[in-house]
């Protein structure tokens, strides 16, 4: 599939933006951190902003970004509409936590409802997201039981990163167990993401040639002439397909730079504060794992997409869908 940036943009954005929030809020839920008004605005103030401008670029791709209101009416049956009600309930506890944070003196109570309430909505957007490609049966890449671990561990990744350094740049004792949940999540994507790059690697292919038409018991199927004399829309758009050497030069950039190196900067910003020292090194090793996550994570989101191939590509002559 041709890997459109709005959508990379608006996954990568989204999920790191739910991951943070889903993170400061469990841990303002659990009492870990308490309201601070810098805290607030910051932490807060950019998960909220992540988010938004995420759900900003889903509109870009849109043949009417101006319709895009329609989007809510087929919540019974759609995940892009169950997606859109989800976000949309998720910013009301959320808008509440971060006004509670920067404005008022709640009781402890109130702060776990709305922390779990935005948590919950933070997840539950996160798998109604990944659910729109996992559900798309002509695309074998995405149709598979790895695509929603995926989208959430990224998220939780991305979004815990994120909360260590800004956790960290407050003094907050939290940064220690937001980092160490950034490590765990950043593991954890790393195996998945391995996982998955062998699922689609060695999973024959759904649909062939020989399938589709069901020629298979005569022999092979092969092209006999082209559809068309030149390219159309839907052979650039799910025809898209990316040279084999590529594709594993930007695995191992998405591995080393997305996963590794994040993991290890937090693990020795860590290690630097529980010695009582360095703690302006602290802040700067968890920024530069929370910018590498986020470099990483968008080429691993274009990597999903760009690795992706439509069944339609058997009728242009693919030997695989």
């Amino acid at each position: 599939m041709h890997p459109s940036a709005s959508v990379i943009v608006f996954t990568v954005a989204s999920g790191a933006g739910y991951g943070l929030l889903a993170a400061l809020a469990l841990l303002a839920a659990f009492g870990l951190i308490v309201p601070n008004a810098g805290l607030g605005l910051v932490g807060f103030g950019l998960a909220l902003a992540l988010i938004t401008a995420g759900l900003l670029s889903s509109t870009l791709h849109l043949g009417h970004p101006e319709r895009a209101w329609r989007a809510f009416s087929q919540w019974r049956s759609s995940w892009l509409s169950r997606e859109a009600v989800a976000a949309v309930a998720t910013y009301v506890p959320a808008i509440l936590l971060a006004a509670v944070f920067v404005l008022f003196d709640a009781p402890g109570w109130l702060i776990a409802v709305l922390g779990l309430l935005a948590a919950a909505g933070a997840v539950a957007t996160i798998i109604c997201t990944a659910m729109i490609y996992r559900s798309l049966k002509p695309i074998s890449a995405w149709h598979n039981r790895l695509t929603v671990p995926g989208y959430l561990l990224l998220g939780a990744a991305t979004g815990l990163a994120l909360a260590h350094a800004i956790l960290a740049a407050f003094g907050s004792p939290a940064s220690a167990v937001a980092g160490a949940g950034a490590i765990a999540a950043l593991a954890a994507a790393f195996i998945q993401k391995r996982a998955y790059w062998r699922l689609i690697d060695e999973t024959s292919a759904a649909s062939t040639p020989e399938t589709a038409t069901g020629l298979g018991a005569i022999g092979r199927v092969r092209l006999f002439e082209p559809p068309h004399t030149g390219r159309n829309y839907l052979m650039r758009e799910m025809g898209f397909s990316v040279a084999r050497k590529h594709a594993e030069a930007l695995r191992r950039i998405v591995l080393v730079a997305g996963f590794v190196g994040p993991a290890w900067a937090v693990a020795l910003g860590i290690g630097l504060s529980s010695q009582g020292s360095a703690g302006g090194m602290t802040v700067v090793l968890g920024t530069a794992a929370a910018a590498a996550a986020l470099v990483g994570a968008l080429v691993e989101r274009w990597l999903f997409f760009a690795e992706a191939r439509h069944t339609t590509m058997l009728y242009y002559g693919a030997e695989r869908a």
